[in-house]
């Protein structure tokens, strides 16, 4: 394995990691709400009282904040080395697994960790072995 020294990024890293856990934090403390965001995204289709500009709220803020932030700063330049059908079929994967899981990374791996929730303790790992599986197969095994 070797780091890519000019584009290692740990204090944007790190301030990333922040925002996430602060935004996190503030739903859930202002809100009661947790920050899944395929939760917070499904929510839409099955709308209850009083629950739609939250929603709304949190997930234009997901695409706005990138598209300030490239006002401000260059993006990295984005590479993507898989065809249209495989990326579709990636998508579909993770939309299947989101279903069986319960939830995705950020409901799993960021709000239910810190809240030391065994559900998302095993999800989480699920999450990370099918990743470190994909990945073996992918990049090792057929190619």
């Amino acid at each position: 394995m070797e780091i890519d020294w000019l584009h290692f990024t740990p204090w944007t890293s790190l301030a990333g990691g922040v925002l996430i856990g602060l935004a996190a934090a503030l739903l859930f403390l202002l809100n009661g709400r947790i920050a899944g965001i395929s939760g917070i995204l499904g929510g839409l289709f099955r709308p209850a009282g009083g629950d739609i500009a939250w929603r709304i709220s949190f997930l234009l803020g997901l695409v706005l904040a990138p598209a300030i932030y490239r006002m401000l700063y260059p993006l990295p330049a984005v590479q993507v080395e898989a065809d249209i059908p495989l990326l579709i079929s990636a998508g579909l994967l993770v939309g299947i697994g989101t279903r069986y899981g319960s939830g995705c990374t950020s409901g799993h791996g960021v709000c239910g960790l810190s809240r030391l929730s065994p559900r998302s303790l095993a999800a989480t790992i699920a999450f990370m072995l099918a990743g470190f599986s994909t990945v073996l197969v992918a990049r090792h095994l057929l190619s």
